[in-house]
């Protein structure tokens, strides 16, 4: 696996840049893609910021290239530049009530962009790839903590879930069709935590989907007050839970399943969290600490299709790949509000146009 470069999709996003800084620390060389939907242009106008901060913390250098994975003739260029063995695939439009709002764009640009990513990995004799799944595609629980074993697909809960699902499924089907194929699939919980440094972290484009970059936004007064979804659920404090996992945890997750991957057999998937829970009041508490900032919020009505409790059993993933979260949330909350405190306006006080290939 270190002779030949790791292809990633979607490179310069969230979890897709803090997944490549781990990945050069590891000894892995990069060609990463990304279509700017959730990412800033760097100021030498040749790669995205968080990528090039990627490069500055590294000391490592990766092949960048501003592509759409719904261009397929640019997609076919890069395989024929370069020699893969796996790819990485974060690439996605993420926001699930987006999603709800224009379904047609979340399916064309998830599942077309995939479908056209294998088609390509097929044609030029790729058959690893590592998909960036979502706690979502389990929909409403039939029991907790979720495990592997819990249903998919039956009561997902937006069209950005379904998609996630969808994709999985696809995947199984090719890797059933056709031999050689190894598909692992990282059901991901809450990402949440920046890195250490503070460099690089989340920088939602618009309003924050999430808790924690919302909460960071407040902190930081670019917005006036945090909305709290529901205090009427089955919870502790009447708020919703989610396992929330530090981005560094999950990025490392990703490196367990290169290392392991040699072994592993045609079809896997992986829970990746923590296997705790905390509420919405609870994270909020937590950062007020580790920041030193009061979060003003007010309570609104449950969001349609909101769940109460969501978190996961991440035994598996411990067992079969060597791999625990051990950041705890006070490190999540102290990294986000390193990151944001630092970078205010997220990465848009650097930008420049940058060229298409």
């Amino acid at each position: 696996m270190f002779g030949t470069p790791v292809f990633v999709t979607g490179g310069a996003g969230y979890v897709g840049s803090h997944t490549i800084l781990v990945l050069l620390n590891a000894g892995y060389e990069v060609v990463a893609i990304d279509n700017f939907v959730n990412a800033i242009p760097g100021k030498n106008g040749s790669i995205p910021e968080s990528l090039h901060r990627v490069q500055e913390l590294t000391g490592k250098s990766l092949t960048f290239y501003k592509m759409d994975l719904l261009d397929k003739e640019s997609l076919k260029s890069i395989f024929s530049k370069h020699k893969f063995e796996c790819v990485i695939h974060f690439a996605a439009l993420k926001s699930v009530g987006e999603s709800c709002q224009i379904p047609l764009d979340y399916y064309r640009n998830n599942i077309g962009g995939t479908i056209n990513l294998v088609e390509v990995m097929k044609e030029f004799g790729v058959k690893n790839i590592v998909f960036s799944s979502s706690a979502t595609v389990y929909g409403a629980p039939q029991y907790l903590p979720l495990d592997e074993k819990h249903p998919v697909g039956t009561s997902c809960t937006n069209p950005y879930g379904r998609t996630k699902y969808f994709i999985e499924e696809i995947l199984k089907d090719v890797a059933s069709a056709e031999k050689g194929w190894k598909v692992i699939l990282l059901r991901y919980f809450n990402p949440v935590g920046a890195h250490e440094s503070g460099k690089i972290g989340e920088d939602p484009q618009g309003i924050p989907n999430n808790l924690m970059p919302y909460i960071s936004q407040v902190a930081v007064k670019r917005r006036p007050e945090l909305q709290v979804f529901g205090n009427d659920f089955n919870t502790p404090d009447g708020t919703g839970v989610r396992d929330y996992i530090h981005v560094m945890d999950l990025a490392e997750g990703h490196v367990a399943v290169l290392k392991n991957l040699d072994a592993m057999k045609t079809c896997l998937a992986y829970n990746l969290g923590t296997g705790h829970g905390y509420t919405v009041l609870q994270v909020i508490k937590a950062f007020e600490e580790a920041a030193g900032v009061k979060i003003p919020y007010t309570v609104v009505g449950r969001r349609v299709g909101d769940l109460g409790s969501l978190y996961a059993d991440p035994s598996l993933a411990e067992k079969e790949l060597d791999w625990k979260a051990k950041r705890s949330l006070v490190e999540m909350c102290a990294d986000t509000w390193r990151w944001q405190s630092q970078n205010p306006m997220g990465f848009r006080s650097e930008t420049a146009a940058v060229q298409d290939i």
